[in-house]
């Protein structure tokens, strides 16, 4: 199970170290934005410079969770982020709910491994 866990936190650090970095460094091309509300909603993040904080939070949580050192911090800063990334997959562009799904269940399998570092959250 500590194999699996490594994996896990390994696959979504680099996930959110990577691709958090493509808005400041941008080593691979972005395709356009889809037609319809989907690319309004990617337009009105990129135009605010609101995408810039997202990026943060998944280059600082993506890094954390890589270099294995307060793996229950970088889980809390890219908590939000995957929920976005699903609620956005659901109700706006389904294309990449696959994706989305994968990167929520190795949340998931993470936040159960590390369940004793939030347990104070859930206790009465």
């Amino acid at each position: 199970m500590k194999i699996a866990t490594i994996i896990a936190r390994v696959l979504l650090g680099l996930v959110f170290f990577v691709f958090g970095l493509i808005v400041f460094l941008p080593f691979i091309h972005l395709p356009p934005p889809p037609p319809g509300p989907a690319g309004q909603f990617m337009g009105a993040l990129f135009s605010s410079h609101y995408l810039y904080a997202i990026k943060i939070f998944e280059v600082v949580g993506g890094l954390l969770l890589l270099i294995g050192r307060y793996v229950p911090l970088g889980l809390t800063l890219v908590g939000p982020v995957i929920v976005n990334i699903l609620f956005y997959d659901i109700f706006l562009d389904t294309s990449g709910l696959g994706m989305g799904v994968i990167i929520a269940a190795l949340a998931l399998f993470l936040l159960w491994r590390y369940r004793t570092a939030f347990a104070g959250l859930v206790r009465p």
